[in-house]
């Protein structure tokens, strides 16, 4: 049992390049699905957002972010939205506190 060597592969030959390979295409998969089914879909969420944030007029009836419904009364140039809520009742908001536009 003395003289026995044993050899030892270096990882210089094709085979296991080929495996890297191999190993890396489900990472790539997985990233591929991820944007698809996670990252494209809330981009187009949030573009469209600002899209109807952009697109706010006096008459509009809108939800914010915390719960209340509302008229727009005015849209003022500094990016705030006063909404009348009942009667005499108008409560300024940031446009960007505006959830939802209501038919």
């Amino acid at each position: 049992m003395e003289g026995l060597l044993f050899a030892q592969n270096t990882g210089g030959g094709n085979g296991s390049s080929a495996s890297q390979w191999y190993s890396i295409i489900p990472i790539v998969l997985m990233i591929v699905i991820f944007y698809f089914l996670l990252i494209r879909p809330q981009q187009k969420r949030e573009k469209d957002r600002k899209s109807m944030i952009s697109n706010l007029k006096k008459g509009d009836k809108v939800i914010t972010s915390g719960g209340m419904y509302g008229v727009i009364e005015s849209v003022q140039e500094n990016d705030i939205v006063v909404l009348k809520i009942s009667g005499n009742t108008k409560v300024e908001f940031s446009k960007s506190s505006i959830q939802l536009k209501i038919s």
